[in-house]
C-alpha cells in the first residue's frame, strides 16, 4: 500500500514559479512510477507529467511541455513537479499518483494509477 501526501501549491502570479511536492510512504514506492494530475474547477481531471520508477523516463502533457518539470527523490520517497512560466489555466487541484504495478496500457490514463493523494491547490492569478 502507498500513502501519498501533496503540498506545497499557493496562490501565485502569471509568469510565477512554484514546486510542489507529493511524500510517500510504503515499500513499493521506489519501484513504481508516479504521475501528477490536475483538475480544474468544472473540468475532468487531466494527465500532466510522469515519471519512472528510476527517474530516467519522464512523460508531459503538451500543455506543460517546456514549463514544468517532475522528478523524483526514492531516498526521501518524495515526488516534486517544478512548474515555471505559470500561466492562469494551470490553476487546478494537483494530484499526485502512484503507477498500478503491471499496468500495460497508456500512460496517461488515471486507471493506471491505483493509489492518489488528497490534492494540493495551485492557483495562478493574471
Amino acid at each position: 500500500q502507498v500513502q501519498l501526501v501533496e503540498s506545497g501549491g499557493g496562490l501565485v502570479q502569471a509568469g510565477d514559479s512554484l514546486r510542489v511536492s507529493c511524500a510517500a510512504s510504503g515499500r513499493t514506492f521506489s519501484s513504481r512510477a508516479m504521475g501528477w494530475f490536475r483538475q480544474a474547477p468544472g473540468k475532468e481531471r487531466e494527465f500532466v507529467a510522469r515519471i519512472s520508477w528510476n527517474g530516467g523516463n519522464t512523460y508531459y502533457a503538451d500543455s506543460v511541455k517546456g514549463r514544468f518539470t517532475i522528478s523524483r527523490d526514492n531516498a526521501e520517497n518524495t515526488v516534486y513537479l517544478d512548474m515555471h512560466s505559470l500561466k492562469p489555466e494551470d490553476t487546478a487541484v494537483y494530484y499526485c499518483a502512484a503507477a498500478r504495478a503491471g499496468y500495460i496500457g497508456t500512460y496517461y490514463r488515471e486507471v493506471g494509477y491505483d493509489y492518489w493523494g488528497q490534492g494540493t491547490q495551485v492557483t495562478v492569478s493574471s
